[in-house]
C-alpha cells in the first residue's frame, strides 16, 4: 500500500465515524441512546439494515466462493423477499404497537420471563460469536495479506467500533451505516469495472461471460433434490427463507435497526427497500469473483493464494516439490490461455483445467501435511490477494477502506443490539426504578463488555472452510429454535409459556446433535428447529392440558 492508499483509507473510515458522532452528541435517555428517538427515515433504515448483514465476510469471502464454485451461493438468498414481507406484515406491527426496545420484550406478553430469557440468552450466544468472526475476519486475512501483526488488527478493529457505537448510541451507528454503505457500493462498482478494464483487448465483456460460463461458473440455479447439497433451489426457499426470517425477524442486531424507524411504514418500507436490493446486490459480488476467475484464466495465478502458506513452503524441506508443482502449474496455466484466446478446444480446456486443479490440490496437500497450524484453503483470499496485486494506487486504498467499512458496519449493530437486549431484557427487567441515565450508562457499559468479549474471542479464531459460511453456520445453529419460538407466539395462540419453553430446549440440543452428526446441510436446521420447536411445544402442551 502506497501513501496515498493511507490517505484514502483512514481519510474515509474518519471521516464517517466523526461525523456520525457529531451528528448525535448527547443521549437524554435511553430511548434516545438504543433506539435514536425513532428518527430514522426509511432509506436509513434500509441502507442500515443492508450494512448490518453485508460485513466485511461478505466481500473477502464472497468473490472467493464464486472464483471457486460459481454462482450458485445466490441461491442461498432466494428466499430473503418472501421472509421481508412476512415480516412486515406481522412482525414489525408488533413491535411498534408494543413499543418494545427488543424483540424479546414482547415474549414475555405473550409467553413469560423465562421464555424471554431464555431466548435473548440464545440471541447473546448466537450474536456473540458472530461479533468476534466479524472483527477476526478482516482482521486475519489483512493480517497475512498484508503483514500487519494481527492482534494489532484485531484491535484497531474491535477498539474503533467500540468508540463510535458506546459514544453514539443507535443514532450514531445508522448514520454512519448510511456513509458506509455508500463506500461499499461505489467501491465494488469501481472494482467491478476495473476488472473488466485488466482483460486483454481482445476479450470483452461478453468473452469473458462466454469463458465463465463454459467453466461452469454462471450455474445460478440447481435443483437437485440432495439434502446434503448446501445450495439449491430447494435449500435457499426454504432453509433460506426461515433463515431470514428468523435474521431479520429475531435477531436484536436487525430488530434494532428498523425499530429505530420514525413510524411503521417508515420501518416497513426500508426493510422491503432491503428485500428488493439485496439479491441483485450479492448477484454482483459473486460477479465479480467470477470475473476475477476470468481474470486468472488470461493471467498467472498464485498456485494458492495465501501467501503465508506459499512462503512456508518455500523455505520448508519440501520446498523442491513445490518448486516443481508450481512450475508445472504454470504451464498448465499458460496451456489455458493460449487454448482460451487463439482456439476454441472445449474438450481440452476441461482437461487442462482438471490438470490445473489437480495441481492446487497437491499444494493444499503439502500445507496440510506439513503445517498443520496454516490454513490451506485459499478462498478467503482470492479477492484481497487480486486487489492487492493488480490494482493501482489509491483504488487498493478504496477497497480496503470498503473491507473495513463493512466490517465496522456489521460489528457496530452487534454490539449496539447486543448491550440493548444484556441492558433491557437481563438488567432492567431486575434492577428498576433506576434514572434514565443509568439505564443509558448500562448499555454504554455492555457495548464495552462486548466489544471485549469479541475482541479476546477474535484473538484466538481460526479460519474455516469459507468465514461467510462459518457465520450462516453459526447462525442455522440457532435460529431455527428462536424462530420456533416467534412463530408460535404470533400464529400458535393454544401453546403457552411452559410448553414451547421445553420445546426450544429439547429442539436446540437435537439440532447441535445433527449438526455434529452432519446429518443434512446447515441450511436445512433453520427449517428442521423451526419445525421442531412448533411440534414439540404442541405436544408438550397436549400432555399439561390432559393432566
Amino acid at each position: 500500500m502506497g501513501s496515498i492508499d493511507w490517505i484514502i483509507l483512514v481519510g474515509t473510515l474518519s471521516l464517517i465515524v466523526f461525523y456520525g458522532l457529531w451528528k448525535n452528541r448527547s443521549h437524554n435517555n435511553i430511548n434516545e441512546y438504543l433506539k435514536g428517538g425513532n428518527q430514522a427515515r426509511w432509506w436509513t433504515v434500509g441502507l442500515s439494515v443492508m450494512a448490518t448483514q453485508a460485513s466485511a465476510i461478505t466481500f473477502l469471502s464472497t468473490p472467493g466462493q464464486a472464483y471457486h464454485d460459481g454462482m450458485g451461493f445466490v441461491q442461498f438468498y432466494f428466499g430473503l423477499p418472501f421472509a421481508m414481507v412476512v415480516i412486515c406484515l406481522f412482525f414489525i406491527p408488533i413491535y411498534h404497537n408494543l413499543k418494545v426496545y427488543t424483540a424479546y420484550e414482547y415474549l414475555e406478553t405473550r409467553f413469560d420471563i423465562r421464555v424471554r430469557t431464555l431466548t435473548s440468552i440464545l440471541f447473546l450466544i448466537q450474536r456473540g460469536l458472530a461479533a468476534g468472526i466479524t472483527i477476526y475476519a478482516p482482521a486475519i486475512i489483512m493480517s497475512i495479506v498484508i503483514g500487519w501483526d494481527l492482534k494489532l488488527m484485531v484491535a484497531l478493529v474491535g477498539g474503533i467500533v467500540i468508540f463510535y457505537t458506546l459514544l453514539g448510541g443507535t443514532k450514531t451507528v445508522n448514520i454512519t451505516q448510511k456513509q458506509q454503505m455508500s463506500v461499499i457500493l461505489i467501491g465494488i462498482i469501481v472494482a467491478f469495472g476495473y476488472i473488466i478494464h485488466l482483460f486483454p483487448k481482445e476479450i470483452s465483456f461478453s468473452d469473458a461471460l462466454e469463458i465463465a460460463g463454459k467453466a461452469g461458473k454462471l450455474k445460478v440455479l440447481d435443483f437437485s433434490l440432495d439434502l446434503n447439497s448446501r445450495y439449491t433451489i430447494w435449500s435457499g426457499l426454504t432453509g433460506g427463507f426461515f433463515l431470514a426470517l428468523s435474521y431479520f425477524g429475531t435477531d436484536q442486531s436487525q430488530v434494532q435497526r428498523y425499530l429505530s424507524g420514525k413510524s411503521l411504514k417508515e420501518s416497513q418500507i426500508g426493510l422491503i427497500m432491503n428485500g428488493i436490493l439485496k439479491i441483485p446486490l450479492q448477484f454482483f459480488i459473486l460477479l465479480i469473483g467470477v470475473m476475477v476467475f476470468v481474470f486468472y484464466q488470461l493471467e498467472y495465478a498464485p498456485i494458492n493464494f495465501n501467501p503465508k502458506a506459499i512462503s512456508a513452503l518455500k523455505n520448508s524441506s519440501v520446498s523442491n516439490q513445490y518448486n516443481q508443482l508450481e512450475t508445472e502449474n504454470y504451464k498448465t496455466q499458460k496451456d489455458i490461455k493460449h487454448e482460451l484466446i487463439y482456439g476454441n478446444d472445449q474438450k481440452k480446456i476441461l482437461y487442462l483445467r482438471e490438470k490445473e486443479s489437480l495441481q492446487r490440490k497437491k499444494v493444499k496437500n503439502l500445507i496440510k501435511n506439513n503445517f498443520s497450524k496454516i490454513e490451506s484453503n485459499d478462498k478467503d483470499f482470492v479477492f484481497i490477494s487480486f486487489i492487492l496485486t493488480n490494482l493501482p494506487k489509491g483504488l487498493i486504498g478504496l477497497l480496503i477502506a470498503v473491507i473495513f467499512s463493512a466490517a465496522m458496519s456489521s460489528t457496530a449493530s452487534e454490539l449496539n443490539s447486543l448491550a440493548a437486549t444484556s441492558t433491557i431484557d437481563l438488567y432492567k427487567r431486575n434492577i428498576e426504578d433506576k434514572s434514565e441515565i443509568h439505564y443509558v450508562n448500562v448499555s454504554k457499559f455492555f457495548t464495552l463488555f462486548w466489544g471485549l468479549i469479541a475482541i479476546l474471542f477474535a484473538s484466538f479464531g481460526n479460519l474455516f472452510e469459507n468465514l461467510i459460511q462459518l457465520v450462516n453456520i453459526i447462525g442455522s445453529l440457532f435460529y431455527g429454535t428462536i424462530l420456533g419460538i416467534f412463530l408460535t407466539a404470533i400464529f400458535i395462540k393454544q401453546i403457552k409459556g411452559k410448553a414451547v419453553f421445553w420445546s426450544s430446549i429439547v429442539s436446540e440440543v437435537i439440532i447441535l446433535i445433527l449438526f455434529i452428526k452432519n446429518v443434512v446441510s446447515f441450511l436445512w436446521l433453520n427449517l428442521i428447529g423451526t419445525l421442531l420447536t412448533i411440534s414439540i411445544g404442541l405436544i408438550i402442551q397436549k400432555i399439561l392440558n390432559d393432566k
